[in-house]
């Protein structure tokens, strides 16, 4: 049984192909249900976010199980095979381990050491266990991760300064206007774990305000609170529109939420006032043709990508570290997997000579009965003894070649020999 990964990331696909591809919380019960009824698939977790929508799964043969994850995103995205192949990530076993390590650890973000994504490999996990998606083959990997990505950010420094896509988008916003946020009205669109890091953020930047508005008013009301904002009904959003320098949007829409014809109305009667728009959701919350009208700026994850590759030479220096620790890690879970897949064939194998030993002792009990207590302890550390001596060869050599075709063949060949089960 091979671990693999299959999907696309910020990396791979461009921005229009990442949203299409995009699984949204609403959706994901049915993803995993979908994926776990194909054949060659038994364990599955997805992971969706802004920057990538990998499916992680468990299978015995790697080719056909590629092939059903692709024919997946292609039916779920109603893309083309051709449109996808090209972009696809595509690894297994020792290679797919260590990417999600990489991937939990920051360094496969468009912010190198974002914090966000621990927490959404730690929820796509949780979903996955909810859904009874998962065994303990990728539950043991996903835990492992969530452990890497703790022990990388503790021990390297590359978690250090701007390092959350939430926090990047304030930044950019105020590169962008050439200063820092001080004196700005702002409006955060989504009340999400983003727009959550984002308000957040906002309310160190010592900004005149902070707005947020979501479909829950409460869950804008909560936030707004928190940050010392105030909340907006969506019914209210060409209003608030009107009035603020700045929008910064992160929902879990799949359909834009303001388009041209929303738009064009707000920004006239603007009068000439320009309004930045930060927009980091995927799929956009913005429609792309709002970039050419006046009076407006569009920045969106592309946008973002491009400006978080700017000044990190110090935690690039980090990433040496970070992938010495991710290539021990990855021998440490290898090493661990390893035994397991021998651990049940060891265990029965013990389990068969005890039963052996038990019955012949049985067997004697009437030629054993004359002796006393001492002299019984005899024969029973003598008997465990010989069991033991016996099946020590075959663990030792059983466990050493655990994981690879020779383990495979020892075990079969000791389950046939001593019939277990």
């Amino acid at each position: 049984m091979s671990v693999i990964v299959v999907g696309l990331n910020h990396r791979s696909a461009p921005l229009d192909l990442l949203e299409r591809v995009t699984v949204s919380p609403a959706r994901m019960a049915k993803a995993l249900a979908d994926l776990r009824s194909r054949a060659t698939l038994d364990e599955v977790v997805v992971l969706s976010t802004c920057m990538r929508t990998e499916v992680y799964a468990t299978a015995e043969r790697f080719h056909p199980a590629v092939q059903d994850i692709r024919n997946y995103l292609c039916e779920s995205s109603f893309s083309a095979p051709e449109d996808i192949a090209d972009h696809l990530t595509m690894l297994y076993d020792d290679g797919a381990i260590g990417h999600l390590f990489a991937v939990s650890s920051g360094l496969d973000s468009a912010v190198l050491g974002e914090s966000e994504i621990l927490s959404q490999v730690r929820g796509a996990w949780q979903v996955a266990r909810d859904e009874e998606a998962v065994g303990p083959v990728l539950s043991g990997l996903f835990r492992h991760a969530v452990e890497v990505g703790k022990r990388v950010r503790s021990e390297t420094a590359i978690a250090r300064g701007t390092t959350s896509v939430s926090q990047a988008a304030v930044a950019l916003a105020a590169d962008r206007l050439g200063g820092p946020l001080v004196g700005r009205r702002i409006l955060v669109l989504g009340a999400g774990g983003m727009g959550e890091g984002m308000a957040v953020a906002l309310a160190d930047a010592g900004v005149a305000e902070v707005q947020v508005a979501n479909r829950t008013r409460s869950r804008a009301q909560a936030l707004a609170t928190r940050v010392g904002g105030r909340a907006v009904g969506f019914e209210q959003l060409a209003t608030a529109l009107g009035d603020v320098d700045v929008l910064l949007t992160s929902t879990g829409s799949p359909e834009p939420l303001l388009t041209v014809d929303d738009l064009s109305p707000i920004l006239a009667a603007r009068a000439g006032r320009p309004l930045l728009i930060v927009d980091v959701a995927v799929p956009r919350d913005v429609e792309p043709a709002v970039r050419q009208l006046d009076g407006v700026t569009v920045l969106d994850i592309d946008d973002l990508r491009g400006f978080a590759r700017a000044g990190l030479e110090d935690r690039r220096r980090e990433v040496v570290r970070v992938r010495g620790i991710i290539d021990e890690e990855v021998a440490s879970y290898l090493s661990d997997a390893t035994a397991r897949q021998a651990a049940p064939t060891v265990t029965a194998l013990h389990d068969r000579g005890e039963s052996i030993r038990l019955g012949e002792l049985d067997r004697f009990r009437a030629k054993l009965e004359g002796l006393d207590e001492r002299e019984r302890e005899v024969v029973e550390a003598l008997t465990r003894g010989i069991v033991a001596k016996l099946l020590h060869e075959p663990t030792i050599r059983l466990k050493d070649a655990a994981g690879t075709p020779r383990g495979e063949r020892l075990a079969d060949t000791l389950r046939s020999l001593f019939d277990l089960e």
